[in-house]
């Protein structure tokens, strides 16, 4: 789980940095995953108050409601937003695209939005590794938590510069970020989605699409050698 996390955060943290200067954003990506590493780690130790989060703070027409589901509630809505405006700048056109790319964003910023999204993004698994393993070998959920950013390092730029450089993948990125969204929110209303459905349509959606890359990459060498023998 943590390393299927870890490839949605990577997708995230590329659209993000995407906004800084070329010459930055492998370098801010880093700062950001290291930080999150950190801060994950520091949640995991956190035990006491991890578990305080399942507890009931309100309720509204009898659907109570936890710290875990507000912050589900906040991210999800916090990735439906992002997507979605991210999907409407492409689809508006590349000189739209330019114009909101002119605008470099704060490095403090997005660092922000990487630590507070990883929080959304790990908590469900930070609070269901707390429930299967024993406090006193927490040193088990360190190592994968090590492991996820170690793999999330080492492909974070391949990974960023495959899906910027073809923008059917970085829309079909973003769809997924906003279906994760979707399911965030549900999850902190109380409606479980089953994660092994949600991963199944993407992994399915992501084949197809690899499919037609290679079907175009294969039929543009094709096109172009039609002209030129009826010449």
């Amino acid at each position: 789980m943590e390393i299927v996390l870890g490839i949605d955060n990577i997708v995230f943290i590329s659209i993000l940095t995407s906004r800084l200067p070329k010459d930055r954003q492998t370098s801010i990506a880093r700062l950001g995953l290291g930080l999150a590493m950190i801060m994950r780690i520091g949640l995991l130790f956190a035990i006491g108050w991890i578990m305080g989060l399942k507890a009931e703070l309100f309720s509204v027409f009898g659907k109570g409601f936890s710290g875990r589901d507000l912050v589900l509630l906040g991210g999800g809505l916090f990735l439906v937003a992002k997507a979605t405006t991210e999907i409407h700048g492409k689809v508006e056109g590349e000189d739209h695209e330019q114009g909101a790319k002119g605008k470099t964003a704060a490095v403090g910023l997005i660092i922000a939005q990487i630590l507070a999204l990883d929080v959304v993004f790990s908590l469900d698994s930070v609070i269901t590794a707390v429930g299967m393993v024993p406090p006193e070998q927490i040193w088990i959920m360190v190592t994968a938590v090590v492991v996820s950013v170690a793999v999330m390092l080492a492909f974070a730029g391949p990974l960023s510069r495959f899906v910027m450089a073809h923008p059917t993948v970085k829309i079909l990125a973003l769809s997924f970020l906003l279906l994760i969204g979707v399911m965030l929110v549900a999850d902190g209303l109380g409606q479980k989605i089953p994660k092994g459905y949600v991963y199944f349509a993407m992994a399915f959606s992501l084949g197809v699409e690899l499919l037609n890359m290679r079907f175009r990459a294969k039929a543009k060498p094709a096109a172009d050698v039609a002209p030129a023998a009826a010449e």
